[in-house]
């Protein structure tokens, strides 16, 4: 059933490969060879060429990330182009409220926290410009203080074309889905997470190489400050032009991505995409950077632990890698000139582009948005085995997990003006399989 969308376009120009741009109907329906589990497309979001009437929705542009409320009652999609949240009920998938990431009014000045000392504009002055009048592109999110505020990082300031000055974070209420404060970021914020004890929130730079910590240990907004900005072996010095754009998605250092807290709050463990690979370890009770570690099979997208195990994407090669914790933290103080390898990693080669992953509640599953070949895969995480997968709208890249597990939302950005532009929900079914399971 895979005819349709597995066909591989070769561009005319250069050697670049692009999976066919699809949209898959819905009702299209996937499941394991065992039985045990099955996958339906049940609903959309979408605005692009052709979308039905159904399922248009105009706020959707290029989405880039999805999360579902600790609660289980509402989810938001970022639409980093149209600099817009968009909040949908996760039963009824009708659109509860549009947050709009533009900041024009002198009003807005209250929002924003007090300036640290660590992001320091280097090419645009407030002297010829207005530094926090802008608009921003939303990228990802974490949820804070039980789910009461909602975290979304900009990847610029509209006027910062190339993004190597400041950018910002808003901090959403979800009581009323409305922004309540903003802070500082480095240039070009990603990645973005909330510490197991929810007294920290980490933000990785792709810009430069930078990791920001934010201390939120108070219920009071107006009491969170910046702590700390580490580095990850070097920061990247940005001179870019301010009048001509440049790809800021490559060449950015280590280029740093998925961003997770060690269960104990002891350490962070962020992603490199670029630079080599590896996974950077910041060790927060000292507020150090300690070095990477590497032994994965290349560039690491994505992380996620559970069950005492860390769960990586690895983007190019398309797969997704498994290892226990513990083994991850006896090699850190091994480390020599900031470096070690780590060997004993369980692989499982999914669709080309593996981008977000996810964990069922149980952990018995992974789902993995794959860009590249527009599906979304489905793993056995105990025995790192594909299950199975089912088209996506072409170019996937954010996805998260109903707390149910009933429910998965995968959101495609697109690329290079293809595909993209809707957000797919699958329901997902657990059976007794052929082997009991």
């Amino acid at each position: 059933m895979f005819k349709h969308f597995l066909l591989i376009l070769a561009l005319t120009t250069t050697t670049t490969i692009q999976a066919q741009v699809v949209h898959p109907k819905i009702g299209e329906k996937a499941q394991s060879a065992d039985g045990r589990i099955s996958i339906t497309l049940v609903g959309k979001k979408g605005n692009f060429p052709g979308c039905e009437a159904d399922y248009r929705d105009t706020d959707i542009y290029s989405p880039k990330s999805i999360n579902v409320h600790p609660n289980g009652r509402k989810y938001y999609v970022n639409s980093l182009e149209g600099s817009k949240t968009v909040v949908y009920d996760v039963l009824t998938n009708k659109k509860l409220k549009v947050i709009t990431h533009r900041f024009f009014d002198k009003k807005d000045a209250r929002l924003w926290s007090k300036p640290s000392e660590l992001y320091p504009f280097t090419h645009y002055s407030a002297k010829d410009i207005a530094l926090n009048t802008f608009y921003g592109k939303p990228v990802e999110s974490t949820f804070s203080h039980g789910g009461r505020y909602l975290w979304v990082p900009y990847y610029r300031r509209s006027y910062d074309i190339n993004a190597q000055d400041p950018s910002a974070v808003a901090i959403i209420d979800t009581r009323n889905d409305s922004i309540i404060r903003l802070m500082e970021t480095g240039p070009l914020p990603k990645m973005i997470a909330t510490s197991p004890d929810g007294k920290l929130i980490a933000i990785a730079h792709w810009g430069n190489n930078t990791v920001g910590i934010i201390d939120i240990s108070s219920a009071d907004p107006k009491q969170w400050k910046h702590k700390a900005c580490h580095v990850v072996d070097y920061q990247l010095k940005l001179d870019f032009s301010l009048t001509q754009s440049v790809d800021r998605d490559n060449g950015s250092g280590y280029a740093l991505r998925g961003t997770v807290f060690t269960p104990d709050n002891h350490y962070l463990l962020v992603g490199c995409m670029g630079g080599g690979g590896g996974i950077a370890v910041i060790d927060l009770q000292k507020s150090q950077y300690l070095g990477r570690i590497t032994g994965m099979m290349g560039n690491v997208r994505h992380l996620v632990l559970k069950n005492g195990f860390l769960y990586l994407s690895i983007n190019m090669a398309g797969y997704v890698q498994k290892i226990a914790l513990t083994t991850l933290l006896d090699a850190i103080p091994k480390m020599k000139n900031k470096h070690v390898t780590v060997t004993g990693w369980q692989n499982c080669k999914v669709g080309a582009g593996a981008r977000t992953i996810e964990l069922s509640p149980t952990g018995k599953y992974i789902f993995a948005a794959c860009n590249n070949s527009s599906a979304l895969y489905v793993v056995d995480a105990q025995t790192m085995t594909v299950l199975t997968s089912i088209p996506v709208d072409s170019y996937p890249v954010g996805l998260d997990v109903s707390k149910d597990g009933k429910h998965v939302f995968v959101t495609s950005q697109g690329k290079s003006g293809n595909g993209g532009n809707a957000v797919n929900i699958y329901q997902v079914t657990y059976n007794k399989g052929k082997n009991g399971k």
